[in-house]
């Protein structure tokens, strides 16, 4: 009796050992790899992005003007790339709003996304060059 307790002990270790991941509380042998990190892309060259594809960023009613850009950085939350776009936009009703600056999500070569920044954004620090 004591033999197949021990007989079956050790085949339920040894079958845990297959299912044991990077975050089990098993010897760092017996865990799973960790998976490699998805390779970054290439940067983007936000420039030619928006002088192609403004209206992604600003409507055509705010007529954008002095539009600027900061350096692509590589994505925190996830694959791709992040910019800040800044412009002088004016209202529907035609008066003038001043800057607003934009914080950009590009995934594979397009402007996935974009948001208006809050106050803990880097777009406030970053440099940027005209388009």
């Amino acid at each position: 009796m004591i033999h197949i307790t021990l007989v079956v002990g050790a085949a339920l270790t040894l079958v845990g050992c297959g299912f044991a991941d990077i975050r089990s509380p098993v010897p760092e042998f017996m865990r799973a790899k960790a998976p490699e990190p998805a390779p970054l892309e290439p940067a983007p060259d936000v420039k030619r992005m928006l002088k192609e594809k403004l209206d992604s960023v600003f409507t055509a009613a705010s007529q954008p003007t002095h539009v600027r850009v900061s350096e692509p950085r590589p994505n925190l939350r996830g694959p791709g790339w992040t910019a800040c776009v800044k412009a002088e936009v004016i209202s529907v009703t035609g008066k003038p709003l001043g800057t607003q600056t934009y914080r950009i999500e590009i995934s594979e070569g397009v402007i996935a996304d974009r948001r208006q920044i809050e106050p803990e954004d880097t777009c406030t620090s970053e440099s940027y060059e005209p388009i």
